[in-house]
């Protein structure tokens, strides 16, 4: 099968390949849409889903059952029309409402990787979260990660955080990764969020990551829709804050950790988990009913989400089945 649709191949100048999926906060996928829709770019390819999703179920409307779409890859492109002066650059952007399977990650990222290079992509650039013990009133900072010593150092005057070590989880991550492998160089920008707020679309760290990468690349884009709906998302948290704080008596209380935990599972009630997300749940519980070990694995990806009390039950259970085994 055709894993790539090309409608129409741009003629670029020295462009900039941007990528985005859904993560936490949503950072990635936000920002990379967002920056398609303001600079008004134009989809020119497309990557087949076929042979890197599969459906985990329907969709109801109206009482009506339907089998989902499969999750889209699209590509675009927007010319710099200051792109002959030098240090500007076109871009290529592409991005996916969803993750594919990550033990397909290798051959999808080769499709993308494979017109890249056919296109004169010169670096690739990856947006992602880091989520942190700040507040969420507090201005979101931006982390830097680059491929090599040389990016690091030509984006050092811009005073971004440096990333010394840690890892950056899913396609936001590994992709920059395979792309390095490949040959290709490039750099990531993480926006900080705050660690109870992961599960739910932070626009303020999606503005400030395209913010950082409008002053590389030096081009204008109005970001003040999106700093607005992060007022309103700040609005909407300061308000359930408030109603905690106050509790059952009506008197101003300080938050504790049974309070922080409810604020993690309303907030988490707005958004619902990245459907590669739920995938890898799935399967590490498929995993850890035939090793044990690997519940270890489970149990940090339920705690990042947030989502250890909604699977508990089904966690604990690996436990007692497993000491029945030995029994």
């Amino acid at each position: 099968m055709k894993q790539l649709i090309i409608s129409r191949k741009p003629k670029l100048k020295s462009p900039y390949l941007i990528v985005g999926w859904p993560g936490m906060g949503d950072v990635a996928a936000t920002a990379a849409n967002y920056l398609v829709s303001e600079l008004k770019a134009k989809e020119f390819a497309r990557i087949i889903p076929e042979d890197f999703y599969y459906s985990t179920g329907t969709v109801i409307s109206s009482g009506i059952l339907e089998v989902p779409i499969l999750p889209q890859g699209k590509f675009y492109y927007w010319k710099n029309t200051a792109a002959k002066r030098a240090g500007n650059h076109d871009l290529v952007i592409f991005v996916s409402n969803a993750q594919p399977d990550l033990s397909k990650a290798d051959s999808y990222s080769k499709i993308i990787i494979g017109l890249a290079k056919e296109l004169g992509v010169e670096q690739v650039v990856s947006f992602a979260s880091m989520p942190q013990a700040t507040d969420h009133t507090q201005k979101s900072s931006v982390w830097l990660v680059a491929t090599d010593q040389k990016i690091k150092e030509s984006l050092k005057k811009f005073n971004f955080n440096i990333l010394e070590e840690g890892q950056i989880s899913g396609m936001n991550g590994l992709f920059l990764g395979l792309a390095k492998l490949s040959g290709l160089k490039g750099f990531c920008l993480l926006g900080d969020i705050p660690l109870y707020t992961i599960q739910i679309e932070n626009p303020k760290a999606s503005a400030v990551v395209l913010e950082a990468l409008a002053g590389i690349l030096n081009i204008q884009l109005n970001l003040q829709p999106l700093f607005e709906q992060a007022k309103s998302m700040e609005n909407e948290i300061n308000k359930l804050l408030e109603y905690l704080k106050l509790g059952s008596g009506g008197q101003p209380a300080p938050i504790g950790e049974e309070e922080i935990e409810l604020i993690k599972k309303t907030l988490g009630q707005l958004t619902k988990l990245p459907v590669s997300i739920k995938e890898k749940i799935e399967k590490l519980f498929e995993e850890s009913q035939v090793n044990i070990s690997k519940a270890n694995e489970l149990k940090v990806e339920l705690d990042k989400w947030n989502v250890y009390k909604e699977y508990e039950d089904r966690f604990l259970d690996l436990f007692r089945k497993n000491k029945d085994k030995g029994n």
